[in-house]
C-alpha cells in the first residue's frame, strides 16, 4: 500500500551522479516509503537500502543489501563513516532516513553537486560550522573516503563528526561545505522552509510535508517511535487536525504512556 503521493513520470529529475542510500535496523517499512517518495520524483543512478531485516520492497528501483544488525545509533554512525562508501560508485551519495526524503524535485539546483557536503542547517550554532544535518544529506564520494582516513576523528553522531568535529580538517584538504543559505534550499529540519526546500528531515515536519493522514499511516507502521517523543507536543497538535483528530491524539497519548512506563 503506497503511503505517499506519486509524481507523474514526466516530472522526474535525472541524477545519474547520485546514489540514494538508507541504512537502518528499525522502521524499515517507513524507510522504504521514504525511498519510494524520492524515487517517485527522481531517477538516481541507484537506490540502496542497507538493513538486516528481511524486506522485499515493491518498488523495483530499491536494492536491498543485507548488513549486520545495527544495535545502536552509534553503530549507525560507524557504518556511515566507515562502510557506506564501499557501495557508492557515483560522485555523490544522498543519505535519507525514514523521516526524511525529497519533497519537490523541481527545487533541485545543479549547484548542489558543487559541494562535498550539504545537510539542513543547524540553528543552534552560530560559529559558521552550522551545516549540517545528516538525516537527509548529500555527500561526495571523495569526502566519504576522507572520513575513514587518519587523522579524521570518527565519533557519534556522524553528522557532527563531519560538520563540526572534523570540518576544519576536511576543509583544509579541499572539502567544500555548502553555505547555510544553500543548505536551507537543499533541506529543512529545525531551520529552513518546507515550501522552498528540495527535501527535509525530522518527524516533526512530516505532518506538514506529507499531510496528516499520510503521516498517520506511517506512524502506525513504526516499530521504534523514540524520535517521535522528542517533539511529542508539536506532533500531537498537528495530528489533532481534521477528521479523526481526537482519536489520533488519544492513540498517541496512550502510546507515549506505554513508552514512558517501559523506559522506567
Amino acid at each position: 500500500m503506497a503511503f505517499l503521493p506519486q509524481a507523474a513520470p514526466s516530472s522526474r529529475l535525472a541524477l545519474p551522479q547520485v546514489t540514494m542510500c538508507a541504512v537502518t535496523s528499525v522502521n524499515v517499512q517507513a524507510t522504504v516509503h521514504a525511498l519510494e517518495a524520492s524515487l517517485a520524483q527522481v531517477d538516481f543512478a541507484a537506490c540502496k537500502l542497507f538493513t538486516d531485516v528481511s524486506v522485499r520492497p515493491e518498488h523495483p528501483g530499491i536494492c536491498v543489501i543485507p548488513i549486520q544488525r545495527l544495535v545502536s545509533s552509534a553503530a549507525y554512525s560507524d557504518f556511515l563513516l566507515s562502510q557506506l562508501v564501499n557501495h557508492v560508485g557515483t560522485s555523490h551519495c544522498l543519505v535519507a532516513q525514514w523521516d526524511g526524503h525529497v519533497i519537490d524535485a523541481s527545487r533541485w539546483l545543479p549547484e548542489f553537486l558543487d559541494f562535498d557536503y550539504i545537510g539542513a542547517s543547524w540553528p543552534q550554532f552560530n560559529d559558521g560550522h552550522d551545516v549540517g544535518n545528516g538525516g537527509f544529506s548529500l555527500r561526495s564520494r571523495r569526502m566519504m573516503e576522507m572520513c575513514r582516513t587518519a587523522p579524521f576523528r570518527a565519533s557519534h553522531p556522524e553528522d557532527l563528526a563531519i560538520g563540526r568535529v572534523n570540518r576544519s580538517w576536511l576543509e583544509g584538504r579541499g572539502i567544500r561545505f555548502a553555505p547555510r543559505a544553500v543548505a536551507d534550499l537543499f533541506a529543512s529540519e529545525r531551520a529552513g522552509d518546507l515550501t522552498a526546500s528540495f527535501g527535509y528531515h525530522g518527524v516533526w515536519n512530516m505532518p506538514q510535508a506529507l499531510g496528516v493522514e499520510a503521516f498517520w499511516r506511517i506512524y502506525c507502521c513504526l516499530d521504534d517511535r523514540s524520535t517521535v517523543w522528542h517533539d511529542f507536543a508539536s506532533i500531537l497538535k498537528d495530528v489533532g487536525r481534521g477528521s479523526g483528530g481526537s482519536w489520533r491524539i488519544g492513540r498517541m497519548i496512550f502510546d507515549h504512556m506505554k513508552y514512558s512506563l517501559g523506559a522506567k
